[in-house]
């Protein structure tokens, strides 16, 4: 019981972290630019405008996508200010899940980005802007932007800078969905667990005392 009923406190959590998460999606996007923080940056769209640094471009590896496997293609962004953001392009398949022909997938160097902020690093082997900064030739903001698809448009803002033409093969990133996860499946489960152990300890119970019963009545020989 104590299991399931941890499993409700985590399916709470979980809630409440998507409840923050999901308001801090629908405000205003924060424009990138130095200064800005992960905190600030966390979970809240950000535009970014500026030219890609193919030159310094890093591959987030053994990232797959329905199934097949790629890489992420996370390339620098330099912004008007001098400084620049680290922008997570999408996904490109690649067989090993490691190579990839990086100039096939290479966009126009001058854009307009609106993506997720995310701390990094997001998971074992992604790229760590705070890893860079003294090897880049400039200053490099510490999130990383996850560019989003056309599908997420929401306004003329959104149009400009998510709808244009994919080098074949590239998929955006769709958002972390905010659901509810395993954990009121798993409380079912546990709560069933426990029943079953009750109701079969009940049962066991039963048989125990009424083949005790037969025992103490059964004549002697």
């Amino acid at each position: 019981m104590r299991l399931g009923a941890w499993q409700l406190d985590r399916l709470q959590q979980r809630r409440a972290r998507n409840a923050q998460v999901r308001a801090a999606r629908e405000r205003p996007a924060v424009e990138a630019r130095a200064g800005l923080t992960a905190d600030s940056a966390a979970n809240r769209r950000v535009h970014a405008a500026g030219r890609y640094d193919y030159a310094h471009q890093q591959l987030w590896r053994a990232r797959s996508y329905e199934g097949v496997p790629g890489v992420a293609l996370v390339t620098p962004l330099r912004l008007a200010d001098g400084s620049a953001v680290f922008v997570d392009r999408g996904w490109a398949p690649s067989p090993d899940a490691a190579h990839v022909d990086e100039q096939a997938y290479r966009e126009p160097d001058t854009t307009d980005v609106l993506g997720l902020g995310f701390r990094a690093p997001r998971g074992r082997g992604d790229v760590s802007p705070v890893a860079f900064r003294d090897s880049l030739p400039y200053p490099v903001l510490p999130f990383i932007l996850q560019q989003l698809p056309p599908s997420t448009a929401t306004g003329r803002e959104s149009f400009r800078a998510l709808y244009r033409p994919l080098p074949s093969g590239l998929i955006r990133w769709p958002p972390p969905p905010l659901d509810d996860g395993p954990h009121l499946s798993y409380a079912i489960q546990w709560f069933c667990f426990a029943v079953i152990i009750l109701v079969g300890s009940v049962v066991l119970l039963g048989k125990s005392r009424e083949a005790g019963r037969e025992a103490t009545n059964s004549p002697s020989i």
